[in-house]
């Protein structure tokens, strides 16, 4: 199993990285978000997971250890594949992901193609209990707000700013703010 990989970004694709480790390219499949923060020739530590299929070995990449956990859990999940929980990790980060897990919130995971209501309270139920056991994600936020973070992260990346970025933004809004136009225009003006 490959856990983890150090090296120099050699490509970058539309949702794939190419990771050179002394000669050898790992071709990672990574969220929109970490594709932003990679830049070619830089070094970068990655940590993954291979999903082993009948015709194809598929090596997933996350720059934090807590994505790479959350993913995991993710494709515990049945009927969520690895390309899906890369979708839903795509959406919004999983620290957002596991506050809105523990409230029950099923809203923005319906809002991923190909994701059902449906399946969207599967993830929920059969995550809650698995969450709460686990340290890492013992500090994830939580409450009303979530909603319309998200919302206020989509609207942003709608307007050309990656989700890291609007993430970054949102963060150093007001926590008074709760109305999701009122988040975008405050968050505007820290991105300048």
């Amino acid at each position: 199993m490959i856990s983890m990989i150090s090296g120099l970004v050699e490509e970058l694709g539309t949702n794939y990285a190419v990771i050179n480790v002394n000669g050898v390219g790992y071709k990672l499949f990574v969220t929109a978000d970490t594709l932003h923060t990679l830049k070619n020739g830089r070094s970068v530590k990655m940590w993954t997971h291979l999903a082993v299929r009948e015709d194809a070995l598929d090596l997933y990449g996350f720059i934090k250890k807590s994505e790479q956990e959350f993913f995991q859990l993710l494709i515990s999940v049945s009927g969520i594949g690895p390309k899906s929980a890369l979708n839903i990790l795509s959406l919004a980060s999983s620290e957002t992901l596991t506050g809105a897990i523990r409230t029950g919130s099923t809203v923005h995971l319906v809002k991923i193609s190909g994701i059902g209501k449906k399946t969207a309270e599967k993830i929920v139920m059969e995550l809650k209990d698995k969450i709460s056991g686990l340290r890492s994600f013992a500090s994830g936020p939580m409450g009303a707000g979530m909603a319309s973070d998200i919302d206020a992260i989509e609207a942003l990346r709608a307007l050309g700013y990656d989700a890291e970025e609007a993430r970054e933004a949102l963060k150093k809004v007001g926590k008074d703010i709760s109305d999701v136009g009122a988040k975008v225009k405050a968050a505007l003006k820290v991105l300048g």
